[in-house]
């Protein structure tokens, strides 16, 4: 007997961007009814093209993909594009059915996550926000990691369908608390980055055998995900992929905007993410993290 909760549903995605595309994928694999949508129709272009064994509906804009869809998932870029998408005169919230389901994986200010919750409480919808870490890596495998906010009860209903393309689901609390952890989650992950880049020089700088020195450090306190996945990367000068500094930067302004707002200061972050508009500035904003390394000078490398 089928479980209802793991039943096939109609399933709505916004946004086929590097994270929503793979996301589309997976909820198609999993037998899911899709619908489409995407400010430019090249992407869907894209995805069809990529993935012609999925039967896939495309949608006009925001509200016509979310009329007649159980659930509707957003991977959108910040939160005017959020705000529009949900909350705009052809959003979300103006055509999906009470009971229906709403889940948010982009990245965004606790604030707006916390206004859609109110307005999604208003009109009977159950709504999570629930940003993700993983990457575009973990994206493609179905592994990613959600920080989810929202009502018990709707994380409960969305946890089936976000199985389809996550390994780990964890209910935060309350609307907001998402993406108030994605923060949490996004300085540390610049200050291990940052650090890891540091250490990186050094061993450069005294002629060490690199491969060696990962040997020598990855099994103790030092290890991290960054040093296991990038210590080699950074060695052969590799930053065209991975999460991109453009989008890493706007992600720290919401941490220090939020930690501003909560009488917090952040030096250490702020000191990084200068780092890395100086790495914009000098045309790398779409190169992955790892190229914080090139803000930091070679001393007596080879």
């Amino acid at each position: 007997m089928t479980d209802p909760a793991s039943a096939p549903r109609r399933v709505a995605v916004i946004g086929l961007g590097v994270m929503g595309g793979p996301i589309a994928r997976h909820l198609g694999h999993a037998g899911h009814d899709l619908t489409l949508y995407n400010r430019s129709p090249k992407r869907i272009a894209l995805w069809r093209e990529a993935n012609p064994d999925i039967a896939v509906r495309e949608a006009n804009n925001a509200a016509d993909a979310a009329e007649g869809s159980d659930v509707v998932i957003t991977c959108v870029g910040n939160d005017d594009d959020l705000a529009e998408v949900v909350l705009g005169p052809q959003g979300v919230f103006t055509t999906l059915h009470a009971g229906g389901l709403f889940i948010d994986h982009t990245t965004v200010s606790a604030r707006i996550a916390r206004q859609i919750g109110v307005e999604a409480r208003d009109k009977e919808i159950r709504c999570v926000d629930a940003p993700m870490t993983g990457a575009q890596a973990g994206a493609e495998a179905g592994t990613l990691t959600l920080m989810c906010g929202g009502r018990a009860d709707a994380v409960a209903a969305a946890t089936p369908v976000m199985s389809a393309y996550a390994r780990r689901i964890v209910h935060i609390g309350k609307a907001g608390t998402g993406q108030a952890t994605k923060m949490v989650n996004q300085l540390a992950l610049a200050g291990v980055t940052a650090a890891l880049a540091e250490a990186f020089r050094l061993a450069q700088a005294e002629h060490l055998d690199l491969d060696k020195v990962y040997e020598a450090i990855s099994g103790g306190a030092a290890q991290s995900w960054q040093m296991d996945n990038r210590w080699h990367t950074m060695a052969q000068e590799r930053f065209d992929f991975g999460f991109a500094i453009d989008w890493m930067r706007k992600d720290l302004g919401l941490a220090l905007d939020e930690g501003r707002g909560l009488g917090l200061s952040f030096p250490v972050a702020a000191l990084i993410d200068q780092l890395y508009a100086d790495i914009q500035a000098m045309g790398g904003g779409r190169q992955d993290t790892s190229a914080i390394l090139r803000r930091l000078p070679k001393r007596g490398v080879r």
